[in-house]
Protein backbone atom coordinates (compact mmCIF):
# COMPACT_ATOMS: atom_id res chain seq x y z
CA UNK A 1 0.00 0.00 0.00
CA UNK A 2 3.06 2.72 1.03
CA UNK A 3 4.76 1.34 -2.17
CA UNK A 4 1.69 2.19 -4.32
CA UNK A 5 0.91 5.41 -2.73
CA UNK A 6 4.54 6.68 -2.88
CA UNK A 7 5.38 5.96 -6.33
CA UNK A 8 1.71 7.68 -7.12
CA UNK A 9 2.90 11.07 -5.27
CA UNK A 10 6.03 11.20 -7.20
CA UNK A 11 4.13 11.03 -10.75
CA UNK A 12 2.17 13.87 -9.43
CA UNK A 13 4.78 15.90 -9.44
CA UNK A 14 5.29 15.72 -13.00
CA UNK A 15 2.12 17.75 -13.41
CA UNK A 16 2.20 21.53 -13.58
CA UNK A 17 -0.10 22.28 -10.47
CA UNK A 18 -1.68 25.46 -9.21
CA UNK A 19 -3.36 26.33 -5.92
CA UNK A 20 -6.31 28.58 -5.11
CA UNK A 21 -7.90 28.98 -1.92
CA UNK A 22 -10.99 30.23 -0.61
CA UNK A 23 -12.65 31.31 2.63
CA UNK A 24 -16.60 29.68 3.14
CA UNK A 25 -18.90 30.40 6.19
CA UNK A 26 -19.95 27.32 7.15
CA UNK A 27 -23.19 28.60 9.74
CA UNK A 28 -25.85 27.10 7.74
CA UNK A 29 -24.17 23.91 6.99
CA UNK A 30 -23.48 23.25 10.91
CA UNK A 31 -27.12 24.02 11.40
CA UNK A 32 -28.08 21.75 8.71
CA UNK A 33 -25.54 18.77 9.60
CA UNK A 34 -26.96 19.21 13.30
CA UNK A 35 -30.55 18.51 12.30
CA UNK A 36 -29.92 15.41 9.86
CA UNK A 37 -26.89 13.80 11.70
CA UNK A 38 -29.11 11.47 13.68
CA UNK A 39 -30.33 10.53 10.48
CA UNK A 40 -27.42 9.14 9.53
CA UNK A 41 -25.75 12.15 7.30
CA UNK A 42 -21.91 12.37 7.59
CA UNK A 43 -20.40 16.12 6.95
CA UNK A 44 -17.81 14.09 4.35
CA UNK A 45 -21.21 13.25 2.38
CA UNK A 46 -22.43 16.48 2.68
CA UNK A 47 -19.09 18.27 1.46
CA UNK A 48 -18.83 15.93 -1.30
CA UNK A 49 -22.50 16.47 -2.46
CA UNK A 50 -22.26 20.11 -2.30
CA UNK A 51 -18.94 19.31 -4.49
CA UNK A 52 -20.53 17.83 -7.09
CA UNK A 53 -23.33 20.17 -7.15
CA UNK A 54 -20.61 22.57 -7.71
CA UNK A 55 -18.50 20.57 -10.58
CA UNK A 56 -21.96 20.76 -12.38
CA UNK A 57 -21.92 24.02 -13.01
CA UNK A 58 -18.42 23.96 -13.83
CA UNK A 59 -17.45 20.20 -15.81
CA UNK A 60 -14.15 21.83 -16.54
CA UNK A 61 -12.91 21.43 -13.15
CA UNK A 62 -13.89 17.63 -13.08
CA UNK A 63 -11.87 17.31 -16.57
CA UNK A 64 -8.61 15.25 -16.51
CA UNK A 65 -5.19 14.43 -18.33
CA UNK A 66 -4.71 10.96 -18.11
CA UNK A 67 -1.52 10.69 -20.85
CA UNK A 68 -0.16 14.35 -20.66
CA UNK A 69 -1.79 14.86 -24.17
CA UNK A 70 -5.36 14.25 -24.73
CA UNK A 71 -8.09 15.82 -22.16
CA UNK A 72 -11.49 14.25 -20.97
CA UNK A 73 -14.18 16.20 -19.73
CA UNK A 74 -15.43 13.13 -17.40
CA UNK A 75 -20.12 12.52 -18.17
CA UNK A 76 -19.94 11.13 -14.31
CA UNK A 77 -19.08 12.97 -11.37
CA UNK A 78 -17.26 10.70 -9.13
CA UNK A 79 -16.02 12.15 -5.59
CA UNK A 80 -13.16 10.17 -4.07
CA UNK A 81 -12.48 11.00 -0.79
CA UNK A 82 -9.38 10.71 1.21
CA UNK A 83 -9.59 8.08 4.32
CA UNK A 84 -6.70 7.24 6.58
CA UNK A 85 -5.90 3.07 6.60
CA UNK A 86 -3.37 1.34 8.28
CA UNK A 87 -0.46 1.08 6.18
CA UNK A 88 -1.53 4.11 4.53
CA UNK A 89 -4.33 5.98 2.92
CA UNK A 90 -7.45 5.37 -0.35
CA UNK A 91 -9.83 7.46 -1.67
CA UNK A 92 -13.06 5.51 -1.92
CA UNK A 93 -15.45 6.84 -4.44
CA UNK A 94 -19.17 8.26 -4.29
CA UNK A 95 -20.24 7.78 -7.76
CA UNK A 96 -22.73 10.02 -9.39
CA UNK A 97 -22.83 12.01 -6.40
CA UNK A 98 -24.63 14.97 -7.95
CA UNK A 99 -27.39 12.78 -8.43
CA UNK A 100 -27.74 10.73 -5.07
CA UNK A 101 -29.46 12.19 -2.32
CA UNK A 102 -28.02 12.64 1.22
CA UNK A 103 -29.00 9.88 2.80
CA UNK A 104 -28.26 7.43 0.43
CA UNK A 105 -24.72 9.08 -0.45
CA UNK A 106 -23.71 9.21 3.42
CA UNK A 107 -25.14 5.19 3.49
CA UNK A 108 -22.62 4.63 0.97
CA UNK A 109 -20.08 6.35 2.47
CA UNK A 110 -19.72 4.42 5.77
CA UNK A 111 -20.19 1.07 3.74
CA UNK A 112 -17.35 2.48 1.71
CA UNK A 113 -15.37 3.33 4.59
CA UNK A 114 -15.93 0.37 6.12
CA UNK A 115 -14.98 -1.70 3.66
CA UNK A 116 -11.82 0.62 2.82
CA UNK A 117 -10.78 -0.48 6.70
CA UNK A 118 -11.21 -3.83 6.25
CA UNK A 119 -9.37 -3.91 2.97
CA UNK A 120 -11.97 -4.90 1.37
CA UNK A 121 -12.68 -2.19 -1.46
CA UNK A 122 -13.10 -3.81 -5.04
CA UNK A 123 -10.86 -1.84 -7.60
CA UNK A 124 -13.50 0.34 -8.93
CA UNK A 125 -14.32 1.26 -5.43
CA UNK A 126 -11.74 3.62 -5.41
CA UNK A 127 -9.84 4.00 -8.76
CA UNK A 128 -12.93 6.05 -10.26
CA UNK A 129 -12.85 9.27 -8.57
CA UNK A 130 -13.21 12.23 -11.09
CA UNK A 131 -12.41 14.55 -7.95
CA UNK A 132 -10.72 13.87 -5.04
CA UNK A 133 -11.58 15.57 -1.28
CA UNK A 134 -9.22 15.68 1.30
CA UNK A 135 -10.81 16.72 4.79
CA UNK A 136 -8.42 17.22 8.03
CA UNK A 137 -10.86 19.52 9.56
CA UNK A 138 -11.72 16.93 11.95
CA UNK A 139 -8.18 17.11 13.62
CA UNK A 140 -8.40 20.79 14.09
CA UNK A 141 -6.24 21.64 11.57
CA UNK A 142 -7.53 25.33 9.50
CA UNK A 143 -5.74 24.69 6.07
CA UNK A 144 -3.51 22.66 3.87
CA UNK A 145 -2.00 21.87 0.80
CA UNK A 146 -3.01 19.03 -0.94
CA UNK A 147 -1.26 16.60 -3.75
CA UNK A 148 -2.75 16.38 -6.74
CA UNK A 149 -3.56 12.39 -7.74
CA UNK A 150 -2.49 11.11 -10.86
CA UNK A 151 -5.31 11.44 -13.75
CA UNK A 152 -7.63 13.51 -12.07
CA UNK A 153 -8.35 17.43 -12.46
CA UNK A 154 -8.37 18.59 -9.24
CA UNK A 155 -8.16 17.83 -5.41
CA UNK A 156 -10.13 20.26 -2.93
CA UNK A 157 -7.94 20.43 1.41
CA UNK A 158 -10.83 21.28 3.52
CA UNK A 159 -9.61 22.30 6.81
CA UNK A 160 -11.56 22.84 9.90
CA UNK A 161 -14.53 25.05 10.81
CA UNK A 162 -13.35 27.80 13.05
CA UNK A 163 -15.56 31.22 14.49
CA UNK A 164 -13.97 34.51 13.32
CA UNK A 165 -14.48 37.84 13.31
CA UNK A 166 -16.25 39.11 10.42
CA UNK A 167 -17.74 42.60 8.92
CA UNK A 168 -21.56 42.35 8.62
CA UNK A 169 -23.06 44.13 5.89
CA UNK A 170 -24.30 46.99 8.35
CA UNK A 171 -21.02 47.83 8.94
CA UNK A 172 -20.65 45.91 12.39
CA UNK A 173 -18.38 43.36 13.58
CA UNK A 174 -20.25 39.72 14.20
CA UNK A 175 -19.01 36.34 14.53
CA UNK A 176 -19.40 33.72 12.03
CA UNK A 177 -18.04 30.19 11.81
CA UNK A 178 -15.40 29.56 8.35
CA UNK A 179 -13.47 27.10 7.04
CA UNK A 180 -10.58 27.39 4.63
CA UNK A 181 -9.99 24.97 1.30
CA UNK A 182 -7.63 25.20 -0.92
CA UNK A 183 -7.73 23.74 -4.32
CA UNK A 184 -4.75 22.05 -6.34
CA UNK A 185 -5.44 21.70 -9.93
CA UNK A 186 -3.72 20.30 -13.16
CA UNK A 187 -2.40 23.62 -14.91
CA UNK A 188 -2.58 21.95 -18.58
CA UNK A 189 -6.67 22.13 -18.69
CA UNK A 190 -7.79 23.98 -15.58
CA UNK A 191 -6.89 27.67 -15.30
CA UNK A 192 -7.18 29.87 -12.63
CA UNK A 193 -10.48 31.28 -13.41
CA UNK A 194 -12.31 27.87 -13.90
CA UNK A 195 -11.19 27.12 -9.76
CA UNK A 196 -12.54 30.78 -8.84
CA UNK A 197 -15.78 30.25 -10.06
CA UNK A 198 -16.21 26.87 -9.07
CA UNK A 199 -15.57 27.82 -5.65
CA UNK A 200 -17.89 30.90 -5.62
CA UNK A 201 -20.36 28.26 -7.12
CA UNK A 202 -19.59 26.40 -4.23
CA UNK A 203 -19.29 28.92 -1.52
CA UNK A 204 -23.36 29.85 -2.27
CA UNK A 205 -24.33 26.48 -1.75
CA UNK A 206 -22.66 25.61 1.11
CA UNK A 207 -23.44 29.58 2.35
CA UNK A 208 -27.45 28.29 1.67
CA UNK A 209 -27.65 24.69 1.58
CA UNK A 210 -31.09 23.86 0.89
CA UNK A 211 -29.90 21.96 -2.09
CA UNK A 212 -27.97 19.56 -0.27
CA UNK A 213 -31.61 17.29 0.58
CA UNK A 214 -33.10 17.37 -2.33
Amino acid sequence: MQGAVSRNMVESLSVPTFRVGYTITTDALDSLYKKIKLKGVTMSALLAKATALALVKHPVVNSSCRDGSSFTYNSSINIAVAVAIDGGLITPVLQDADKVDIYTLSRKWKELVDKARAKQLQPHEYSTGTFTLSNLGMFGVDRFDAILPPGTGAIMAVGASQPSLVGTKDGRIGLKSQMQVNVTADHRVIYGADLASFLQTLAKIIEDPKDLTL
